[in-house]
């Protein structure tokens, strides 16, 4: 073969292996080694399509919904309350009178307190703490829209630290209740009221504690939190992350007169058994069987020879009550009521308090190692002097 032919044959070898090259390269089987960089396609916009969208994204991660539907229901309490200081002798001496007038009244003062309070019914019925209106004068409600509107007292129950007051305004918002016995420890809580008179605030925080008996209170359950709760805070609502109320906020656990993280709600369900009594009755009835308790203790339990530790020690009865005539003696460690368990001194009080005054009930009691069951005729249990 002559050298021209064997570069014509060479060129052709060159030319068709090329061709084959750019076929195989076209087709892209998955044994080819890839680009690690991805295809673009179409404008660089296309990008910011497929990733999250930030306003979807932040309603994830917040409570606005719930603070609309619960914000309406919450409004600020102002009260005043004239208090007069003790005469002073010169004011009503003739002389000094003569000169300066008559001022033996100049020592009145005015006491202004602020609070919160949650709409819970379209007839302007809201409910509070008994501590924010206590002896209030006049009582100032302003809504979450801007009107500010008097408000009369329907009625209280220190025991409770609860209190009703109502307002003649329409239109009203009032709050959903939500399920307090669903809670849970970690569960996220929101706190909504007028803390230090700056306006409505909303704080946020977890139910750190449930049951708890800090002996604030007569009757106490109360939800713990660590939502920032504050002076004015007081008769605010503690709502779920529904917007649904869950607690009254009542009191803060603190050194220093702010928040310190321990806060305490008194639950839904035991302030709608208040309001509902106070607007059928004007207060609170109660059971009461007349008899003072004490916690039963390792210490008194070994000592009367106990074998369980369980019920709580009737440490006193009041002389002519339904126990004593029942034959309740000081002494008796009472373990049941109508059937339910005693578990500690709390309970003892609300099971008590939750008897139909007027009916009997059944004491489980345990006296001499023995246990003895006695038929007692509730009464009603007199209310506190305020």
């Amino acid at each position: 073969m002559s050298l021209r032919n064997t570069w014509i044959l060479f060129a052709q070898t060159v030319t068709i292996a090329l061709a084959l090259l750019f076929v195989v390269s076209s087709l892209r089987p998955e044994w080819l080694p890839r680009n690690n960089h991805p295809e673009v396609k179409g404008p660089a916009v296309s990008l910011q399509e497929s990733a999250p969208n930030p306003s979807v994204s932040a309603q994830q991660n917040s409570y606005r919904e719930a603070v609309s539907r619960a914000v309406p229901a919450v409004v600020n309490i102002f009260t005043r309350k004239e208090v007069k200081g003790g005469r002073n002798p010169l004011f009503t001496d003739p002389l000094f009178q003569r000169f300066f007038g008559d001022r033996s009244n100049d020592s009145a003062q005015q006491l202004q307190g602020l609070g919160s309070g949650v709409i819970v019914s379209t007839s302007g019925h809201i409910l509070t703490n008994q501590h924010v209106i206590k002896a209030a004068d006049e009582i100032e409600v302003a809504l979450s829209d801007g009107r500010k509107v008097r408000a009369k007292v329907i009625g209280s129950d220190p025991e409770t630290d609860l209190a009703v007051i109502q307002i003649d305004s329409k239109p009203v918002h009032p709050i959903r209740f939500g399920s307090d016995s669903a809670l849970r420890l970690g569960d996220v809580v929101l706190a909504i009221g007028n803390p230090f008179g700056v306006g409505q605030t909303v704080t946020m925080g977890i139910v750190s504690g449930l049951g708890r008996t800090p002996g604030i209170n007569t009757y106490e359950n109360f939800i713990q939190t660590d939502a920032a709760i504050n002076p004015g805070n007081s008769g605010g609502a503690l709502v779920d992350t529904q917007g649904n109320l869950v607690g009254i906020n009542t009191a803060i656990f603190s050194r220093s007169g702010g928040s310190l993280g321990i806060g305490f709600a008194i639950p839904a369900s035991n302030a709608r058994k208040v309001l509902e009594s106070i607007i059928a009755t004007g207060s609170v009835i109660r059971g009461w069987i007349g008899i003072e308790t004490s916690e039963l203790t390792p210490e008194i339990a070994e000592a009367l020879k106990l074998t369980a530790q369980a019920g709580t020690l009737i440490s006193g009865v009041v002389r002519g009550g339904p126990a004593e005539k029942s034959g309740v003696k000081p002494g008796d460690i009472l373990a049941a009521i109508s059937g339910i368990a005693i578990k500690d001194q709390a309970s003892t009080l609300s099971l008590i308090a939750a008897l139909p005054p007027g009916k009997k009930a059944a004491l489980t009691l345990i006296r001499n190692r023995k246990e003895i069951e006695l038929l007692v005729e509730v009464g009603q249990r007199p209310h506190p002097r305020q």
